[in-house]
């Protein structure tokens, strides 16, 4: 417990940090929410005093910044200028559809990775490690962004997939199966491309891990005692290569997040990643904060969940 309770005071502190920095940074830049209602003849000079004294963004930054840490123990997150309304339930709903998004990738990018990674590393040189190499490589060169938008124009030309959205208009009308159908519909070109972006990386990390592995002297021991193949790779090859592995989950979260955002704009799916772009374009300075937090927080657990997995594991670290 004290090696699980140090990394979660790690991660505490650098939610503390992020939230500082992100706070700073949004303060220092020039205008704010306000500033864009100077352009309305409509609303008064004396109107918006009375609107700034009443969010208290005449206060100093130090203030504010309290008054954020006070709503954030209440659970509010801050105020949206933009929504009229707390912070918090403006990103539940989003942050759900984010991590529903990025987990399904991140399912389906290791279910692939792993035993294709194992197959590859056991036949080097073969015909597949070299298609998967040179696969590997083109999609490793093409930017996620290029590929969002050549799917979503196979998307438009050939109407086979939904462009935009979550779910269909008459959702609500269909029954459970449907439904589920509905929405995976709507879920496979988003994760299509998160998975054609994180795949590439997860093979070649599973081949450099699995290769090291198969050439120790244990598994030429294997071999010679008359265990198959599929043993020798999947029994004891795989879990003597975990630790690198383990730990390549955690940094894979972090990538799944920050290319979850872009993708979510491209294709129109309700997560943060709209969300955190209109509050920017608005300026509206406490959704900005709780956006960034919500993605801190998913990293924060991602990693958590790698240095648990790596003390279940490796015993060298329970030891020390």
């Amino acid at each position: 417990m004290r090696f699980l309770s140090k990394r979660l005071m790690h991660g505490s502190l650098l939610l503390v940090a992020v939230s500082v920095f992100s706070f700073l940074l949004l303060e220092l830049a020039p205008g704010d929410f306000f500033e864009e209602m100077r352009l309305n003849p409509q609303i008064s000079t004396q109107n918006l005093l009375v609107l700034r004294h009443r969010y208290g963004m005449d206060r100093s930054r130090l203030v504010r910044y309290a008054r954020w840490v006070q709503s954030l123990v209440k659970g509010d997150l801050g105020f949206s200028f933009s929504y009229n309304s707390p912070v918090a339930p403006l990103l539940a709903i989003r942050a759900r559809n984010t991590l529903l998004l990025t987990t399904t990738a991140m399912l389906a990018a290791w279910v692939l990775a792993l035993p294709l990674g194992v197959w590859v590393a056991a036949k080097p040189g073969a015909w597949l490690d070299r298609l998967a190499s040179g696969a590997t490589s083109v999609l490793l060169s093409v930017p996620e962004l290029l590929l969002a938008l050549v799917l979503l124009l196979v998307a438009v030309r050939t109407g086979l997939f939904p462009t935009g959205g979550m779910v269909s208009p008459q959702f609500g009308e269909l029954r459970f199966l449907y439904q589920a159908r509905d929405l995976a519909w709507h879920l496979f070109l988003p994760v299509t491309i998160l998975l054609l972006g994180l795949l590439p990386a997860l093979m070649r990390h599973v081949r450099a891990a699995m290769s090291e592995v198969l050439g120790s002297p244990f598994i030429r021991s294997l071999h010679g005692h008359g265990l198959s193949e599929q043993r020798i790779l999947f029994r004891h090859a795989l879990p003597a290569a975990a630790n690198p592995l383990i730990s390549l989950f955690g940094l894979s979260v972090a990538t799944l997040l920050s290319a979850s955002l872009l993708v979510e704009i491209i294709m129109s799916w309700p997560g943060l990643g709209p969300l955190l772009l209109e509050a920017i374009l608005a300026r509206d300075l406490y959704l900005v904060i709780g956006a960034i937090m919500i993605s801190t927080v998913f990293l924060v657990i991602g990693n958590f969940l790698a240095d648990a997995l790596l003390y279940i594991c490796d015993p060298r670290i329970r030891v020390e």
